[in-house]
């Protein structure tokens, strides 16, 4: 079950000293606009293979992080990944990258965050390293802690906030 949501503005006040800011210029692309959990984390490039690999397994409330290294070449996430990223109980999807099926994402009741969007769809060959730690601009994401969303942003807990 996700969690419920909480505002990180709220939790920017009172935990401010052991958090960490992702400030990306997300938009928001599924019904879920608030969201949180444990992270897993993907790294990967213009392919999605291994994205629908995660989406696949039981998501149990957690929330995936793709760094897709912010290309404007294709789209990593669709409507058909969304529909299963809800149909397996996952939280949320923060793409350092581009989404497509606007629509469609717009349906599924989890949360998604991407830079934007783009028409042509991935290459699928499964490349990608699983829950390893990222950096993305500039801010370090490990498997396991606690990731907070909501139209005002999102933060990075080491561990889940009370």
């Amino acid at each position: 079950m996700p969690e419920t949501a909480i505002c990180t503005a709220d939790l920017s006040d009172a935990y401010s000293d052991m958090l960490v800011y992702l400030g990306l210029a997300f938009r928001d692309f599924g019904k879920r606009i608030a969201f949180n959990g444990p992270i897993v984390t993907l790294d990967t490039f213009e392919d999605n293979g291994a994205l629908r690999e995660l989406l696949e397994g039981k998501g149990e409330g957690r929330v995936i992080v793709v760094d897709g290294h912010a290309s404007s070449n294709c789209a990593l996430l669709g409507g058909n990944l969304g529909e299963l990223a809800e149909a397996n109980g996952w939280a949320g999807i923060v793409i350092n990258g581009l989404v497509r099926d606007t629509m469609e994402l717009a349906e599924a009741n989890i949360g998604i965050k991407a830079l934007g969007t783009h028409p042509k769809k991935s290459i699928k060959r499964g490349v990608g390293s699983v829950n390893v730690p990222l950096r993305i601009e500039g801010i370090n994401i490990y498997p396991g802690a606690w990731l907070y969303a909501d139209a005002d942003g999102v933060i990075i807990a080491p561990e889940k906030l009370k």
